[in-house]
């Protein structure tokens, strides 16, 4: 089984700690579209990881440079599925925020789309890529409302929906 999947949630709402739960059921590759931005903030600008208001406005801007100049996060997602094409992994995340990006992405590389949403973190909307978060129309959605064990139970239960899925196809 190799599977895409782009996913998406404003900051805080356990998209990491999800991914990292799928692994202890699946091979996983997990990217972000602003991987590569956020190593230009750090030459660029010294950007330290910070993930506070100023820091996510930031890359998003940085990130809109590359997409105007040269759609350079979609070649570097490109690039990665390649790798990820000839690797052992099985299911690969791609960390994407912008509704536009996402569907150029899903389109370029057949993947299915993940919004995973927590009503207990407040919605970011320093930025317009956080902004637009909850305006794209995903295949799946996770609600990281719970206990971290319920979490990883419902990250288990995505696992054997995908595994299932991809049985039919």
């Amino acid at each position: 089984m190799k599977q895409i999947i782009i996913i998406n949630g404003s900051g805080g709402v356990g998209k990491d700690t999800f991914v990292e739960y799928c692994t202890k059921y699946i091979r996983v590759l997990n990217i972000s579209s602003v991987d590569k931005v956020k190593q230009a903030a750090t030459i660029l600008t010294g950007w330290n990881g910070e993930k506070d208001e100023k820091s996510r406005k930031l890359l998003s801007d940085l990130k809109e440079i590359g997409i105007n100049y040269n759609d350079a996060p979609l070649q570097y997602i490109c690039s990665m599925v390649e790798e990820f094409q000839q690797s052992e992994n099985e299911l690969m995340f791609i960390h994407i925020r912008e509704g536009k990006e996402i569907e150029k992405c899903k389109n370029t590389i057949q993947a299915k789309t993940l919004l995973v949403t927590n009503k207990n973190v407040l919605t970011i909307v320093s930025n317009h890529s956080d902004k637009e978060v909850e305006e794209y129309t995903y295949d799946y959605h996770i609600a990281n409302d719970g206990t971290l064990e319920e979490l990883e139970n419902v990250a288990k239960e995505f696992i054997e929906k995908l595994r299932k899925d991809y049985s039919k196809n």
